[in-house]
């Protein structure tokens, strides 16, 4: 395999990973219907040691509008409790002593404004993240054309080849946003 392709194959990696990334964390944005992913960046102080909550409670969306948190553990229910409110999901937990809910209240119009503008700030890094992969590649691509391991043909082609992965890779993230801005707008 050409160095050229080792670094594409590289680039495609590494945009994939920026994706992900950004899937991950527009997964977290509240859209004002309940998903137990609201939840995912919540760590508790569980014994002295920051746990995920994943690891700590069962949560599960019961329906639209309310979200459950059952933790494996009972006496972890105040510190789970604890760490709810003073994360920034802004959600007000109530519970029985052996269950956690957290009604997900509708979303105002303006709310939802400054949540798409959220998700445009998380899309943004993604595409930045993006561009700077492909600003590297390009680096090292001239580098070697310079120190003559590579001819400028081929690197023209791999130049190529990268802006077109680049293209894909930001126009997956711009799909992603616009379904979630759908989600957000969507009463």
């Amino acid at each position: 395999m050409a160095i050229t392709d080792e670094l594409l194959v590289d680039a495609k990696d590494r945009m994939a990973k920026s994706v992900e990334s950004s899937r991950g964390e527009l997964a977290t944005v509240r859209t004002g219907r309940a998903s137990p992913h609201l939840l995912d960046r919540i760590v508790v102080d569980y014994y002295g040691s920051q746990t995920p909550l994943k690891q700590l409670a069962n949560v599960s969306a019961s329906d639209a509008r309310l979200l459950t948190v059952q933790p494996f553990d009972k006496s972890a229910i105040g510190a789970i409790e604890k760490s709810i409110i003073e994360s920034d999901v802004g959600l007000s937990p109530s519970n029985d002593g052996a269950v956690i809910r957290l009604a997900i209240p509708e979303m105002t119009e303006e709310r939802r404004r400054e949540m798409v503008k959220v998700v445009n700030g998380v899309a943004e890094e993604g595409r930045i993240s993006i561009r700077n992969v492909r600003r590297d590649v390009m680096s090292d691509l001239r580098e070697l054309k310079n120190e003559g391991e590579v001819g400028e043909d081929d690197e023209r082609r791999a130049e190529t080849s990268l802006q077109k992965q680049t293209d894909e890779a930001i126009a997956e993230i711009d799909t992603l946003l616009k379904g979630k801005e759908a989600e957000i707008l969507e009463v």
